[in-house]
This record gives C-alpha cells, structure tokens and sequence, in this order.
C-alpha cells in the first residue's frame, strides 16, 4: 500500500527476487486506473520489460468501456488468490486504492451489500415487516427516487448523494422486496463485520511504503515531466471526445480531463496526428513557443493541473490510510522511502525498504521472529462501535458542507480552512458557530 509515486510496485517486483520469503510471488494489481487497458503512460502501469518475469493479474485487461467497480476487483481478486495459493505461491496485492483493497480483506462490503443479499440472511427481519410495506409492493407507479427513499428511511437518505442513483435503487430493493430499513440492516451488519482489523477475510500482512510529502509531491512533478516526454499527450489526444464523460471508467484517470481546454483548441486548428513523433515535436514547439502563444499557456495549464490534483490524491490516500488503522484497527507497518524518491540509490532503496520488508513478511510468517526496528505503525484510538456513518453534521462555517460521521466532523473542524473561517466570522460578529 502507499500513496501514488511512493514505489510500491517496484517494492513487489524486488520481493518477487528475494531468495529470504516462504513463497514465489504472484502480483495482483490494486489500482483502480491501472486495471484497465489503454493509456499505459498516463496511469505508469509497470512495463513487461520491467516486471522481471514476475506474474502480474488485472493489470490492463479490463475493457476502458465499463465501469469496474470495488465489487468488481473484490470477485476477481477471490478468484485470483484462490488460484494463487492453490498452486503454492503467494499473492501480493498492490495498489494505492485503497477501498478495492478493503473491500477485498473486508468479509462485508458496505457499498455493494444489498447486491448480496439472499433470503437465509433476512429472514429475520421479515418476520417484522410493517403494515404499510405492503402497500406499498402493491403500487406498480412505485418511484425509485431520493425523494421515495427520504420519505421512507431518512437516516438512509442521509448517507448517500440524491443523485447516486444505484445506491437509492439499492436501499429501495431492499425495502420494497423485503419490508427492512436499509439504515437497520446496514448499521447491524456494519457494525458486525465491515473492515474491522480483527474479522478479516484473509491472515493479511499490509506494508505501506511511506514518504514525507515535500519529498513527494517533488517528485510526482517529476514523473509527470517524464510521462509528459514518454508519450502521455499521444495517449490523452487518442482518447480525446469532447463529449466525453469523464467520470466512469477510464476517463476517471488523472491526466485526462486536465487536457481537455487544450485539446479542444488543438484539435480545432490541426488535422488529427497519427505519429507519436510529429505530436511530441508540435508540443514541444509549443512548449518553446512565446509566452503570448494562448496553446502554450493552455498546455502548460493542464500540464500544472496534472501536478496539483495528483499531489491531492496523494493527500486522500494518506488520510485513508489513516483511516484504516484509526477507525478500522489494520496493522498497517511502514517503510519510509524519502531518502530513495529523494535521491535514489540502489543501495538506499535496498536498505530502508526492500529489506525492512522481507524482515516483516518472515516476521509475519514466523511469529518468533522479531524486526529489528519499529515498523508497525498501529493506532486503534477509534474502535467499531465509535465509527458513526450515519449522523449527519452540518458546517455553517463552510456554507453548509454536510458531514458524514463522528470521525469525518471531527476530522472537518481540525482542518486549517475550517479554522480560518470560523474565526473570520467569529471577527465579523457572527456567532452560534461550531469551532
């Protein structure tokens, strides 16, 4: 596990060779991007020629034109893993998304459950169906809506976007098949077995290759740079449809939709480019062009906005991560690679994470083995009964950014913009506000 850029797959590969594990390994990729085919550049899906031989599964074999959900990476990963151990390998999971890896270990998943449910598992609460459920079976004009759903299970309503429309199909399933309140069902089950550190699906040993994040957002610039002069815009102009949406499937990708001003300028002044090499020369012509050039200022735009959402994403996996281990207990142990992503050398990177690595895989396997070093990073602060998903919180503050959870309001109070605001009102003479 790790943030993006952090070298978690070159950390796999590198295990795959070390002589010191039980096991041969098997590499199931965990990025949510990268299990797609196409724009090998722009998600840095790891090379053939660098893979050393290791065998690699859902990297770039899913179609571009579906949505592959957690659910999804969940019921092939089983499949993989099974498959894996059968033949007395190891399978190493890795990725920087970090729900198709909870939703992988979690025996529950939360999101997708109701597509699980079977009649063994509520017959329980059928038997406390109330009156009016029936009725409302017998209306064939029955509205999978928000508003159908708000009316019927608030606190459900709640947790959800009105416009997520699968989830409010879902939670109405549910009830109208049923006769049970999603928000009961769910906060039972949740309670009982969604991601909690002691209940997993499988004996999981997670490493998280960390890094300071001066450290690291320098060099995402840098890689950017580089997938910017191995080919990124050849694969973003091929792809490119401004009719496009951009928020299922491939397009999802960061480095797609940044690019999106340009290319619709670009394209509506040259003819389409089939050479990778007269596409790189006309950028880097425009690159060099006058500062005055509007196409230069738009690449560089898109080219910046690159770096800045992807140092955000960087933030966001994080403070999963965190998540993991405060609110879900994982016994998450780090190996810090700022030294290598900083200036790399072989022998750094063998010594602070390759080997500190192997030392927690034989730990790991071995209990009586103990690591010289302190790895494990375990904090379980928040335990499940305190993880509240449910309870609305509303910020005044920040123009009434709704909140979901004990966790997420505390978390949204600590933040400096919250801070900032508040005292900014608090100065102009509003009051009633929550600090």
């Amino acid at each position: 596990m790790g943030a993006t850029g952090s070298g978690k797959s070159r950390l796999a590969i590198d295990l795959a060779a070390a002589s010191q594990l039980p096991l041969p390994i098997e590499i199931i990729n965990a990025d949510s991007m990268q299990v797609y085919q196409g724009l090998d550049v722009l998600t840095n899906k790891v090379p053939v020629h660098d893979q050393k031989g290791v065998p690699h599964h859902l990297l770039g074999t899913i179609s571009p034109k579906v949505e592959f959900t957690a659910k999804d990476f969940r019921d092939y990963a089983i499949l993989l893993i099974n498959d894996i151990i059968s033949r007395n390998r190891l399978p190493v999971i890795v990725g920087g998304t970090n729900y198709y890896i909870q939703a992988l270990v979690s025996r529950f998943l939360l999101d997708e459950s109701l597509g699980d449910i079977d009649d063994s598992c509520l017959e329980d609460e059928m038997n406390d169906k109330e009156p009016h459920t029936q009725l409302m079976l017998d209306q064939e004009n029955f509205s999978y809506s928000y508003g159908s759903l708000k009316a019927i299970d608030p606190v459900a309503a709640n947790r959800i976007h009105p416009n997520d429309h699968r989830k409010i199909s879902q939670y109405l399933r549910l009830y109208t098949s049923c006769g049970v309140l999603p928000s009961k069902y769910l906060q039972e089950k949740t309670m009982e077995n969604w991601g909690d550190g002691d209940n997993l699906r499988y004996n999981c040993c997670f490493i998280c290759v960390d890094a300071s994040l001066p450290v690291i957002d320098t060099y995402v610039d840098q890689r950017v740079d580089q997938m910017v002069n191995s080919g990124l815009l050849q694969e973003v102009y091929d792809i490119f449809n401004p009719d496009a949406v951009y928020t299922r499937g491939l397009r999802q990708a960061i480095g797609v939709r940044e690019f999106e001003d340009f290319l619709k300028v670009y394209y509506s002044q040259e003819l389409p480019i089939t050479s990778v090499e007269k596409l790189k020369e006309n950028m880097d012509t425009i690159l060099c062009s006058s500062s005055e050039n509007p196409l230069k200022q738009l690449l560089e735009d898109a080219i910046d906005k690159v770096k800045l959402n992807t140092r955000r994403l960087v933030r966001r996996q994080k403070r999963r991560l965190n998540r993991l281990q405060t609110l879900f207990g994982w016994n998450i142990h780090y190996v810090d690679a700022t030294e290598c992503l900083s200036c790399f050398t072989e022998e750094s990177w063998t010594e602070n994470v390759v080997k500190p690595s192997i030392q927690i895989i034989q730990s790991h396997f071995e209990k009586d083995i103990k690591c010289d070093f302190d790895a494990s990073n375990v904090s379980k602060g928040v335990k499940l009964m305190e993880r509240d998903l449910w309870t609305q919180h509303i910020c005044k503050a920040c123009g009434d950014k709704v909140l979901r959870g004990a966790y997420e309001w505390e978390q949204h109070k600590q933040g400096r913009s919250h801070r900032k605001r508040v005292c900014r009102l608090r100065k102009s003479g509003v009051s009633g506000l929550d600090e």
